[in-house]
């Protein structure tokens, strides 16, 4: 059973353009995610997924330099994007992360790679609701799954969220959910926004590149919490709503 984690870049950004190949204490902030994505227990291995823009022949080039693998497809239609690269790879089951996660922590990501073998189900994610730091998200899902949401998703919101259509029809999919029991979904560690990555680098500059998590990060946090003021304020999944929204504005 093979699973491919599939990361889910492009240079492109309306809030934070080229975000991805930013420096974050000494690397891209892509390296960053795939470093953190291949230790992530059960994963054999990670690749990345970017657009046939010219902009992100750059994260081609990267990923060149790094030995990952990388698929180039539509910048729009990333279900299709995702559709292609897994079946290049010949992923089983594939882990989507996104590259603005790089505090991604490989022992929540192991946890939602576990819940899936183990409930041998469709999908499952940590986020349904999410209990989790906006930033550790991780969701596996089988080829079958992802192959039939290629098939049958139509809303065009459907076909730029990957997994929407699958989190849309629970009548189709056996779906499993991720908690832990301290609700910690209000922590935004993704990056974003500029203030995102100034967040990023405060803390790799105190924890370095090893294999810290949640519990590291969470510690840090305690220790001088003024490093959460830096990206404090900014509401979670925004581009998801807005997306939703106006596309409920428009049927």
């Amino acid at each position: 059973m093979s699973v491919v984690a599939i990361i889910q870049a492009r240079a492109g950004s309306r809030r934070l353009p080229g975000k991805v190949l930013a420096d974050l204490c000494g690397a891209p902030l892509l390296q960053r995610v795939v470093e953190r994505a291949g230790r992530v227990p059960g994963v054999d291995r990670v690749a990345v997924a970017t657009t046939d823009a010219p902009a992100d022949a750059a994260v081609e080039e990267l990923c060149s330099r790094l030995g990952i693998p990388c698929f180039r497809g539509s910048e729009s239609d990333v279900l299709d994007r995702y559709y292609q690269a897994a079946g290049q790879w010949t992923a089983d089951r594939i882990l989507r992360i996104t590259a603005d996660c790089p505090l991604l922590d490989p022992e929540v990501a192991g946890l939602v790679v576990s819940a899936a073998m183990d409930n041998d189900c469709d999908y499952a994610a940590n986020i349904n609701p999410p209990t989790f730091p906006d930033g550790l998200d991780a969701e596996v899902m089988t080829r079958k799954a992802l192959d039939q949401a290629w098939r049958d998703a139509r809303l065009p919101s459907e076909r730029e969220h990957v997994t929407l259509h699958i989190r849309n029809h629970p009548d189709r999919y056996r779906i499993v959910n991720v908690r832990q029991a301290m609700d910690r979904s209000a922590l935004r560690w993704t990056v974003d926004r500029p203030q995102d990555l100034v967040f990023a680098r405060a803390v790799y500059a105190e924890l370095g590149d090893g294999a810290w998590g949640q519990a590291d990060v969470l510690a840090l946090l305690d220790r001088q919490p003024e490093l959460a003021a830096l990206n404090a304020g900014i509401e979670r999944d925004e581009g998801l709503r807005e997306s939703l929204m106006t596309e409920r504005t428009n049927q």
